[in-house]
């Protein structure tokens, strides 16, 4: 019975078999050395031929640009150092301006013509609460990129005494001036508003209107502490600066802001214009709608609807822009 374990081999099969220096170990001991040696040797000086050629080629590179006659020089003949500079930093201007999609000042595109939306409003006025929140504020939501929105005021002036009457009462005419204090603040604020110049950034108007809506929705309240105060926090308006422009009674030039200055000017101009009754609304200058009484009188078209109010919003501007 053949073993299994011990194969055997016959005649010139098995002496070749033995000649194979892959199963020979002494052969293997012996030899792999020396290969592994040549191998490292050869991959040596392989390396080192093509350093020597890289640095031939760089030299020979560097000696041609060194005597070629179109040799970039780094500025004009004749010019500084400086001179190169200014002009290299205005062509960086122009690229950097070109690249945020910025253009040169002489090509600066003016600004959008937006269309002028007016509100003139009692703010203890039932119809005021319901013109805005039911015409105004969905309006302003779809088009407020498109409009200069403006919120004036109805009240009585008397050119002899200078003495504003609200009709419903002083506490109304505290509310019209909370509004228009919060309309007109500086933004972001400023700790000493006397420093103002004539033209300055205002509230937004949506953190403003926001805030006429807060109070006017509880337009029973006016002008309460507690109520300003809450209104005031939720549409991000400066509390104490708001109370220091309403409770400012004099309104001397270059004072800080009054609320009654702002408030004589703005009955003023409505007076001008005839504007009579809260709520009336004015668009591109003419009048729109009137809210009177819980109706929606002499209007444009369907004008008490939003959609009419922002169609032709959409269409004037479309017209100017």
């Amino acid at each position: 019975m053949t073993d299994l374990r011990q194969p055997t081999f016959s005649g010139t099969a098995a002496s070749d078999m033995e000649k194979l220096p892959i199963y020979n170990r002494e052969y293997s001991a012996a030899t792999l050395p020396e290969e592994a040696e040549k191998r490292q040797n050869k991959q040596r000086n392989c390396l080192l031929r093509r350093i020597c050629i890289i640095f031939s080629l760089f030299v020979g590179f560097y000696m041609l640009v060194k005597q070629s006659p179109f040799h970039i020089r780094c500025h004009a003949p004749g010019s500084s150092i400086s001179d190169d500079h200014s002009g290299m930093t205005e062509q960086m201007i122009m690229s950097n301006k070109e690249h945020h999609g910025l253009a040169p000042s002489n090509l600066d595109i003016g600004e959008p013509h937006k269309i002028p939306l007016e509100a003139h409003i009692m703010s203890k006025c039932p119809d005021a609460q319901s013109c805005l929140q039911k015409l105004i504020l969905p309006t302003m939501e779809n088009v407020n990129d498109k409009v200069d929105f403006r919120l004036s005021f109805i009240a009585k002036w008397n050119n002899a005494s200078e003495e504003i009457e609200c009709k419903h009462g002083p506490e109304e005419c505290i509310g019209n001036m909370l509004l228009l204090c919060a309309a007109n603040l500086p933004f972001p604020p400023q700790s000493d508003e006397s420093l103002l110049p004539a033209t300055y950034p205002r509230t937004p108007v949506i953190r403003s209107l926001g805030f006429a809506n807060c109070l006017i929705d509880d337009y029973s309240r006016i002008p309460d502490r507690e109520l300003v105060h809450q209104c005031a926090l939720e549409h991000g308006i400066d509390f104490d600066a708001l109370n220091r422009c309403a409770s400012q009674q004099d309104d001397t030039p270059g004072d800080s802001l009054s609320g009654i200055a702002l408030l004589r000017e703005n009955v003023k101009r409505g007076e001008e214009l005839g504007v009579t009754t809260s709520c009336t609304v004015r668009l591109d200058d003419k009048v729109w709608c009137i809210r009177d009484d819980g109706e929606w009188k002499d209007c444009v078209q369907d004008g008490g609807e939003p959609h009419v109010l922002i169609n032709e919003i959409n269409k004037l501007y479309k017209e100017r822009n």
